[in-house]
């Protein structure tokens, strides 16, 4: 008899420790997930319509009070600067001087992008172990900036000249004429003009950060983007007015209580 009321007090006891823990666990997980009301990252970014290094990213996530089927939301706000290029652009290299030049190219595409949305917390982290997955919907304007393309021109006195690509002056027979090479990039940013556009974006954001404080991780998704008339970035080749395409962007970042 006193065997079994000891086994029944320990067993008793041994519930009433794992539910107590269980719920210390549950509050613990909940503060460390729910206490942190803000996230800021910037970031670098890469896209199906760029090089290897697309932009830069600005993003930050603000809780919100309500909750949306059971997960946390957060209010996202992003602003993106990258360049958007066109499939048929080719570098070359002159074998004599060395200068590189994409033939054709009569533009620069930049897009800046503020954006505004929500992101959905789908798995939390537990303490500081494993990885934090959400999804994110975002939207806003569009300020596209065309900007020439500069070459270096060989005139017929033989002075050279930096001025923005002209289908008609510098090419003949289908060929360059007079090109010697590529202006700097800095050069024709006064001559460039502002097409408007919107645009929308999905993504799912995977948080890798191995310490509570900060944020690291990556954003990948996709983007469609439509602009007010087409974009002249070829010269000999179909341009557009809308894009789309997919993105990975890493981030780097803090949280704050």
């Amino acid at each position: 008899m006193m065997r079994v009321k000891l086994l029944l007090s320990v067993s008793i006891l041994f519930v009433l420790s794992t539910d107590i823990y269980a719920q210390r666990r549950a509050v613990k997980n909940e503060d460390s997930e729910e206490s942190y009301k803000s996230f800021t990252s910037v970031g670098i970014t890469t896209n199906t319509n760029s090089g290897i290094l697309g932009g830069a990213v600005f993003r930050q996530s603000s809780a919100l009070g309500s909750k949306l089927f059971g997960k946390n939301q957060y209010r996202y706000l992003a602003v993106e600067l990258v360049n958007v290029k066109h499939p048929k652009e080719l570098s070359t290299q002159d074998f004599v001087t060395g200068a590189r030049l994409v033939y054709g190219k009569q533009n620069y595409l930049f897009a800046l992008r503020p954006e505004y949305g929500r992101e959905l917390t789908l798995f939390s982290r537990q303490d500081d172990e494993g990885i934090s997955i959400s999804g994110i919907v975002a939207a806003g304007p569009t300020l596209g900036i065309e900007k020439p393309y500069m070459v270096q021109y060989q005139n017929t006195d033989g002075r050279v000249t930096t001025e923005p690509f002209d289908p008609v002056k510098h090419t003949g027979g289908g060929s360059q004429t007079g090109i010697v090479g590529a202006g700097s990039f800095f050069q024709g940013f006064g001559q460039s003009k502002i097409v408007p556009g919107i645009h929308i974006k999905t993504a799912m954001s995977f948080e890798l950060s191995a310490f509570r404080e900060n944020v690291t991780g990556v954003e990948i998704g996709f983007l469609a983007e439509a602009f007010t008339r087409k974009v002249q970035i070829m010269a000999f080749a179909e341009n557009r007015s809308f894009y789309t395409s997919g993105y990975l962007t890493l981030y780097f970042g803090s949280k704050k209580r």
